[in-house]
């Protein structure tokens, strides 16, 4: 048993969708989130400033003596990850790999569309990952640098978002896809949108959902567990960001299903 807390963080609010699966499926889990959201998004940042910030982001969560690390950011998981992750303190884990073997087990046609910012379509890690994995593979990468302003103003169900998602998924449906990867935490707020566009034969592979599934593979597989089962305590949420507290409180409830009744603070993440 290890009671030290799983740190996650994203360039915004994203990464909820990452905590809120761990809320799923490891419900005794306490829980230290980081949204950036003074410098949201990361999608438009130079590898250079990417690693800057997620070294940063990196040393404000290890200051709390976390077991594990989760960059619930398909961007940061792209660019710094293969970078930052040797000499750290704590298990480091990205979205990229999980989502993408989620992916290949999924495929039935080998043909595998990837959304993402631009950063994350410009540096390749999905289709490194699955032609990896499975090398005759057929990836179509879609860059949606829309679809993360959407949703961080609350019109994940307007017009507005079924005009541009549909102009984002031309080309990846007519490519024949059977399996999508949101390889963004904040797509999965577009879900239903995506969903319609795409058709029921399309499965849809949530990057966060998948990274939190293998951050509880791999701490099940260590020992290191807070605990299981309904006699575990419930675990303990602490949020912090870069920007307002009000905007990520009010909004980052839609993120996770639920009220976020715990407290928000607001930190200087230069200091770190």
């Amino acid at each position: 048993m290890d009671k030290r807390p799983i740190g996650i963080f994203d360039s915004g609010l994203g990464g909820l969708t990452c905590v809120r699966e761990i809320m799923k499926i490891m419900p005794g889990e306490d829980v230290i989130y980081f949204g950036d959201t003074g410098r949201v998004p990361y999608g438009t940042r130079s590898r250079e400033m990417i690693i800057k910030y997620v070294e940063q982001d990196i040393r404000f969560l290890e200051s709390f003596d976390i077991k594990a690390i989760i960059i619930a950011c398909g961007t940061a998981s792209s660019a710094a990850l293969p970078w930052i992750a040797e000499g750290k303190t704590a298990k480091i884990m990205g979205v990229v790999e999980p989502a993408a073997k989620m992916a290949v087990k999924a495929t039935r046609n080998k043909k595998i569309g990837v959304l993402g910012t631009s950063a994350t379509v410009k540096y390749g890690k999905y289709v490194e990952n699955i032609k990896s994995l499975c090398p005759d593979a057929e990836i179509i990468q879609k860059a949606c640098p829309m679809f993360v302003p959407i949703v961080e103003n609350g019109y994940t169900e307007s017009p507005v978002a079924e005009i541009i998602a549909k102009e984002y998924l031309s080309e990846v449906k007519a490519a024949g896809v059977d399996t999508l990867i949101l390889g963004c935490t904040h797509y999965p707020l577009l879900r239903k949108v995506i969903g319609d566009i795409m058709g029921e034969g399309v499965t849809l592979i949530d990057s966060g959902a998948a990274a939190a599934n293998c951050a509880h593979e791999f701490l099940k597989a260590e020992g290191l567990l807070k605990g299981e089962g309904e006699a575990c305590e419930k675990g303990r949420y602490r949020y912090f960001v870069s920007d307002e507290v009000e905007d990520f409180s009010q909004l980052g409830g839609v993120f996770l299903e639920r009220p976020i009744d715990e407290s928000v603070q607001k930190i200087d993440i230069e200091k770190y």
